[in-house]
């Protein structure tokens, strides 16, 4: 089976993200209107000096008015199980009840499993049984809803996920975690940098929560930064 890669890109996104975040942070603390905030913003640094000072107050809401969304592909359902357990995200997945795989079915495997060559190819003759179990099902007038019970959490898969910016960074803080499974830690890296790409104001903003906080609050830690 020919190897996929995980695909990653930002297919929507406001066209004016740091004036937006401004306003809604200058229009708190301003009697001027918001539309007046708006039109008058053309000092960068002011902006950032800022939406960095409102964001480490915890004030969340002005961060909440822009929303991203990301086509994505090439994960495994193991992958987007973890993804879809997030709170204020959309989602729309290819199905397997509707969409039948056909023949050797793509999946990923985990990058451990793929760096043991023995492991590796049992790995690899298992997806290849579970193909062949599948397509005898569905042969035998099984419908997919049912036949795709024997589909394993390696399966490709892809889908559209959208979300706002407070849920992207809260993402970035907990999913960039060095403890976070690999797969799922690449995917949110790759999100990210798309997003900086276009805003690398936000660099500083989507990273693991140990670097905006300065210590590790998980009860297990990689060692990078003192636990508290």
């Amino acid at each position: 089976m020919p190897e996929v890669k995980m695909s990653v890109k930002l297919i929507s996104k406001p066209e004016n993200i740091l004036k937006t975040v401004y306003t809604a942070c200058r229009t708190c603390y301003s009697a001027l209107l918001p539309q007046e905030i708006f039109e008058a913003a053309d000092d960068e640094e002011k902006m950032l000096s800022l939406i960095s000072r409102v964001i480490s107050s915890g004030h969340y809401s002005t961060i909440e008015h822009i929303q991203l969304s990301f086509a994505i592909s090439n994960v495994s359902r193991a992958c987007t199980h973890q993804l879809v357990r997030h709170r204020h995200m959309s989602f729309s997945q290819k199905s397997q009840r509707y969409v039948k795989e056909k023949g050797d079915f793509d999946y990923i495997i985990p990058t451990e499993i793929a760096s043991n060559p023995a492991l590796k190819e049992k790995f690899e003759k298992h997806m290849h049984h579970t193909a062949l179990i599948y397509e005898d099902l569905i042969n035998n007038g099984i419908k997919a809803e049912d036949a795709r019970a024997v589909l394993p959490n390696a399966a490709s898969s892809s889908l559209v996920a959208s979300l706002n910016l407070r849920e992207l960074i809260h993402l970035a803080n907990l999913r960039l975690c060095t403890r976070a499974q690999l797969e799922i830690r690449t995917l949110i890296k790759k999100m990210c940098d798309e997003v900086i790409k276009e805003e690398p104001w936000l660099k500083e903003h989507l990273v693991p929560k140990c670097e905006r906080l300065g210590y590790c609050d998980e009860d297990k830690s990689c060692g990078r930064m003192p636990q508290k």
